[in-house]
Parts: structure tokens; C-alpha cells; sequence
């Protein structure tokens, strides 16, 4: 049981006033299948359950207590109610029955081949350059420099990306949209083999965007349907990893549920499985939005929790530690709550807060910048460095926005710019490879300021 995140008010006091019920229910249900001498049925167990709180007085239950009841009913069935299957199912805390533990599982015939590319993707002083904006994200980007969102111009941003000289001395993979992953270079070159010819591993989205569930605003990550066969396709053409985000939010209404906790983390294990089974080394990014007015104290506890029902479930699935990576956010203030945080307390908050949920097993964490200004990440990163020198993973970064806004300004659309818009990318490239070792000094190379977006979506 819980109750709702942020400052206790009347509100709050009424929710907690049903966790108690619940949870003196739940004790009338025990003692129930403990003592009945006579046989009897885990139904009757269940009206056992919805009979005792009417026995109590309690107080009066406002109208919009009702949706945080029926997510307390989901969570009984949570399997049936995400259609998802092959998990251990929630226990049965009755004692009516009891639930074995997972069969242990075969290991990937991939095994060996990504543990070697987990390790290279967070090689010392290197990171990921997320390019996998969909093309209704990149429109926007182009839209903002005065450039239409077509074929051609989305392939001579990439190409300007990839093609710039050296980017591969801070550069060690990319994530890519699937249009990017079969696309060409103007000269017809593939994309893929421009990158293999720099040692820059090619990666993949392969979630397929965010469904509403649960309570208002929450969501699910889609894209399990087909992903095996996709994957083998992404394999075939090159790619060795690859990304599924699940998008988490932080309010005074309650957010995130459990519910969409154990959804988004069911379905990041799923995805890491299958990924693992068919030869790419999935990237877990379970993100904590900075959306909501809270202190830097409760989004270092929300993400907490998400973090650890994640790798609740990527046990429960066999994942492979060593062959996958992390991609969490940094643990920052809420953006309406009017504080900043220095580069010494997002490192404390964030690495500590890791080390309370990640195995040491796993080679590496690829931070997301989450719309923090490119100089505030590569500066919070580098801190976490300086700060933790012997963290039992590499510290390291998978930024899009922190590693693009200033050379895209600086790229304008225009040919004749490509030469120093690419200077840019690389200084900006080597900023962030110098943080991941802790070694970033001196000014940023950053042109531009914020870059937060509200309840961001790629």
C-alpha cells in the first residue's frame, strides 16, 4: 500500500485512511484461510476481503478516490489487465496458495557477443549519440530552423552527424530511428557502414510510443507485438543493440501508480529478453520525467522505486546482466519547484540512489540528459565522475537533445554551414567523453540554453 506524493493534506490523510482499511482487510483475509478448519475457496477468501472494511467506521470517501480504487483492483490481476504474459504471477498474499519461483531459463547463443558490446558501448571516456528521434520529432527539430521535414533533409542532418571527422574519439554507438537504420548517405553509402567503418556501433528504437492507462496522464510503452522478428530483421542489417523508454511522471495526485510502475517495468523486461535472445543488447530506460513542482528529496525516491521494480522484473525474465546497459535519468529538482541543484548533489543523489537498486553485474549506465541544458548534463555527469571514481559501473551518456540543439542551430539547413556545424558536434562529442571520466574543465562549448519540453515524447 501507499499513498499519494507531496505535502499531506486532507486529501492525502483520506488516502492514507484507505491504505489502512485495505491493509486491516487484507489481515481479516489471512487469519481467514489460516483458522477456517473447513475447506474452503480462495473466492470466498476474495469476499472475505471486500466484506471486512464494512464492518469499520470510517471516514466518508470523496469522488475522486474512486479511480485510485479501481487501480487497487487492477493490481489483483495485473498479468490479465496489461495482456501481457510469461511473468511470475503477483503472489498470493492469502497464503491460499503458494507461487514457484521462474524456471531458470536458457542464455542467449548471443551471450558472449553482448557482454563484448555492452562493454564497448560504454568504453572509457565514451558515450551514445541518440539520433532516434521519429520523424514527427525530428519535423519539429527541422521545423525550428526553418527547414521542411522530408526525406532528404532528415538524411543530410544524420549524415552531417555521422560524418564528422573523429566523432568517434568520444562516440562509441548510435542510437537510430528505423528509417535512419536503412537509409543511405547521398553518395549511397549506408548509414551502417559509415558507422562500422568508425567503430561506432549501430543501436535501434524499437518501442513503438506510449498508450494512456491506469490514472489520467500515465502511460504503457507499446511495441512487444512482432519484436522478435523485428529484432532479427535489426540484427541482419547491422544494429547491436537497441532502446525501449518507459516514461514515468511525478504529481501531487498520487502518480506514478504502482500499477504503472509494474507495467512500465514488466514490459522494459519483456523487451530485454527478447532483445538478448535475438542478438541486441537492450538499453533499459525507465525515466522519471522532471515534470511537477516536488524537491530533488522525492524524485530521488520515485526513481528509486521505479529502479528497483525494474530490476525486479528483469530478474524475473533471466535478463542477462552483463549484456544490457541502463539509461536512467538524473535525479534533479521538479521543474516547478522553483530550486536548482548543484552538479555535486545530482551526483550524490543519483549514484546513491543506484546503489541501492543496480547489480554491480551491470557494465554500464548511459545517462539521459532529459532535457537539461547541454552544459548542466555534461557538467552533472562529469561530477558524478570526479565524485565516484570507483562507482562498481562506468558512468557514462546516451544524450540527443544535449549532444544536437547547438549543432543544429549552428547547421541552419544550409551546405555551406555543414563544415563547422560538424567542429561543434565533435568539441560538444569530446566535452561529454571528457565528463565520463571526470576530466571536463574549462568553458562549454554549448550554444544554447534550456532545452526542457514538457512531458517530452521522442
Amino acid at each position: 500500500m501507499y499513498q499519494a506524493i507531496g505535502e499531506r493534506s486532507q486529501k492525502n490523510n483520506c488516502g492514507l485512511m484507505t491504505s489502512m482499511v485495505a491493509n486491516l482487510a487484507l489481515g481479516s483475509a489471512i487469519c481467514f484461510v489460516a483458522f477456517n478448519t473447513a475447506s474452503s475457496s480462495l473466492s470466498s477468501g476474495m469476499m472475505a476481503v471486500r466484506t471486512a472494511p464494512a464492518t469499520m467506521p470510517v471516514a466518508p470517501m470523496r469522488a475522486f478516490h474512486q479511480p485510485q480504487m479501481r487501480m487497487n483492483s487492477l493490481r489483483t490481476n495485473a498479468e490479465a489487465s496489461l495482456g501481457l504474459t510469461g511473468y511470475v504471477p503477483y503472489p498470493d498474499t492469502t497464503g491460499a496458495s503458494l507461487t514457484p519461483l521462474p524456471a531458470q531459463g536458457e542464455k542467449s547463443k548471443f551471450s558472449d557477443e553482448l557482454k563484448a558490446t555492452a562493454a564497448a558501448i560504454v568504453a572509457d571516456g565514451k558515450g551514445i549519440l541518440a539520433c532516434d528521434e521519429s520523424t514527427k520529432t525530428i519535423g519539429k527539430r527541422l521545423e525550428q530552423i526553418g527547414v521542411p521535414n522530408e526525406e532528404a533533409m532528415r538524411r543530410a542532418w544524420r549524415e552531417l552527424l555521422f560524418r564528422t571527422p573523429n566523432m568517434n574519439e568520444a562516440i562509441s554507438s548510435a542510437i537510430l530511428y528505423e528509417e535512419t537504420l536503412f537509409q543511405n548517405a547521398e553518395d549511397g553509402t549506408p548509414f551502417v557502414d559509415i558507422m562500422k567503418s568508425l567503430n561506432v556501433i549501430p543501436g535501434i528504437k524499437v518501442d513503438t510510443g506510449v498508450r494512456a492507462t491506469f490514472m489520467d496522464g500515465e502511460t504503457i510503452t507499446d511495441g512487444l507485438d512482432g519484436l522478435a522478428e523485428r529484432a532479427q530483421k535489426y540484427y541482419a542489417q547491422g544494429a547491436r543493440f537497441a532502446k525501449w523508454r518507459g516514461v514515468l511522471r511525478i504529481d501531487a495526485n498520487g502518480a506514478p501508480s504502482m500499477e504503472a510502475i509494474e507495467a512500465n517495468a514488466r514490459s522494459l523486461a519483456h523487451y530485454g529478453k527478447i532483445c538478448q535472445m535475438n542478438g541486441l543488447v537492450p538499453i533499459i530506460e525507465p525515466e522519471v520525467l522532471m515534470d511537477g513542482a516536488h524537491d530533488i528529496s522525492v524524485q530521488r525516491w520515485v526513481t528509486e522505486k521505479v529502479q528497483a521494480a525494474t530490476m525486479k522484473a528483469l530478474s524475473d525474465v533471466n535478463i542477462e546482466w552483463e549484456g544490457m546497459l541502463l539509461k536512467p535519468n538524473m535525479i534533479l529538482p521538479g521543474t516547478d519547484s522553483g530550486t536548482t541543484a548543484s552538479p555535486e548533489e545530482v551526483a550524490k543523489n543519483t549514484v546513491e540512489g543506484l546503489m541501492r537498486t543496480l547489480p554491480a553485474a551491470v557494465p554500464g549506465i548511459t545517462f539521459l540528459s532529459g532535457g537539461q541544458s547541454e552544459e548542466e548534463a555534461t557538467r552533472n555527469l562529469n561530477a558524478m565522475n570526479k565524485l565516484y571514481p570507483n562507482a562498481p559501473w562506468k558512468l557514462s551518456f546516451s544524450f540527443g537533445r544535449a549532444l544536437q540543439a547547438s549543432v543544429l542551430k549552428a547547421w541552419d539547413g544550409k551546405p555551406e554551414n555543414v563544415e563547422s556545424a560538424q567542429k561543434l558536434f565533435y568539441a560538444l562529442s569530446k566535452a561529454n567523453g571528457d565528463a565520463a571520466l571526470g576530466k571536463f574543465e574549462g568553458a562549454h562549448p554549448a550554444t544554447t540554453g534550456s532545452l526542457y519540453e514538457k512531458n517530452y515524447v521522442y
